[in-house]
């Protein structure tokens, strides 16, 4: 069996309860949720869900970097929003990070994120 190893970066967000920023075993990374803060100041892009998508995908992003990986190496991703009518926004701001070979993923509309963000996402990678 594969070891885990625990991936923490104070280039994203830090876990603001009992998890890790994103977990790795093998050549699989698995990260939490991020949301839309911004890990110099720890406060929260309080922009439209352009902005805090925006935010929360470059989050993704600069914990995959600290992992050994990056947007064209994930398998698949799990968007989670307040509000189902930023479905297209969202799609706008995603399409600027996840360019070729997309990787697979589901959207859901939910009742509550933490902070009461608009948007938070998480994802499976491979190691590059």
């Amino acid at each position: 069996m594969s070891s885990k190893t625990i991936i923490q970066t104070p280039k994203a967000p830090a876990a603001i309860g009992p998890y890790s920023q994103a977990v790795v075993v093998g050549d699989m990374i698995y990260t939490s949720g991020m949301i839309p803060i911004i890990p110099e100041t720890g406060e929260l892009c309080t922009g439209d869900i352009k902005e805090q998508a925006r935010q929360a995908i470059g989050n993704l992003v600069a914990l995959l970097t600290e992992a050994g990986s990056d947007a064209d190496h994930v398998i698949k991703t799990t968007v989670f929003i307040k509000d189902m009518n930023d479905f297209a926004a969202v799609n706008e701001v995603y399409s600027t990070f996840f360019t070729t070979d997309c990787p697979a993923r589901s959207c859901v509309e939910v009742a509550r994120l933490p902070k009461d963000v608009l948007i938070e996402i998480e994802c499976i990678a491979i190691k590059k």
